[in-house]
């Protein structure tokens, strides 16, 4: 369910970030400070779960960051 989410994130940031890039920007930081506060929360849970939880929501945020770039620079190269 939460891979869902975060590949339904991935997909719309890599649409916005084609179709309307300014835009897409908000909707980036928005998506970062959602994740940022689930690493932080999860960093504190104690022992070895804190860590997995930490990095699970810092590879969701490499990830939707990924596709938000990739959408910018195909929306670059495009001939239009």
């Amino acid at each position: 369910m939460v891979i869902g989410a975060v590949v339904a994130l991935c997909i719309l940031l890599l649409i916005l970030g084609f179709l309307l890039p300014r835009f897409s920007n908000h909707a980036k930081r928005g998506t970062d400070k959602g994740f940022g506060v689930g690493q932080r929360a999860g960093s504190k849970a104690p022992g070895p779960i804190g860590t997995l939880l930490s990095k699970s929501f810092g590879k969701s945020r490499e990830a939707t960051d990924k596709s938000h770039s990739a959408g910018k620079k195909a929306r670059d190269k495009a001939p239009f």
